[in-house]
């Protein structure tokens, strides 16, 4: 599995983010059974960063917390059983399916954390499993939909001991 972190802000969590975000990418993977091996790319920035992607990608004029950018689409959310039919959809140097896009504003991590009282580290491992459902094909905007995924959500963070 290729992860690549990059960062275009100042993160100053009060631990190792990188190592998080790998462990977070890779368990959520394998949690929902992706057979296949992957590349996902993680972005983090600023208030301000965000706020130009929301305006440019989603007509959305202010930050948010997390933006995903799935580059597979599903018939159906976590099957995977379309994703070979499509040679776009691998890297052809690497072979990986390529899943998409995480984007995470550092400042919404500090501030959610601190409005929802837990840790910065849990409000971090959140919007990655979060995001990474997206990618899957997971969406929230029915609410049958979203207490799906809040459940996924909740079971993903049990399981890797990320609680509040």
């Amino acid at each position: 599995m290729t992860i690549t972190v990059e960062t275009e802000t100042e993160v100053d969590f009060p631990f190792d983010y990188e190592e998080l975000a790998r462990r977070v990418i890779t368990f959520t993977t394998d949690h929902e059974n992706f057979p296949f091996e992957a590349e996902v790319n993680l972005l983090l920035v600023d208030n301000e960063a965000i706020h130009r992607i929301n305006r440019e990608y989603r007509q959305i004029d202010r930050p948010t917390d997390v933006l995903s950018f799935p580059l597979l689409s599903y018939e159906e959310a976590g099957n995977f059983d379309a994703v070979e039919d499509c040679d776009d959809n691998f890297n052809p140097d690497t072979g990986e399916v390529m899943l998409g896009d995480i984007i995470i504003s550092v400042d919404k991590v500090k501030e959610q954390a601190e409005a929802y009282g837990h840790s910065e580290m849990r409000e971090f491992a959140f919007l990655i499993v979060h995001s990474m459902l997206h990618l899957f094909g997971y969406d929230h905007m029915e609410p049958e939909e979203a207490a799906f995924m809040e459940n996924k959500q909740k079971q993903i963070l049990k399981e890797l001991n990320i609680l509040r």
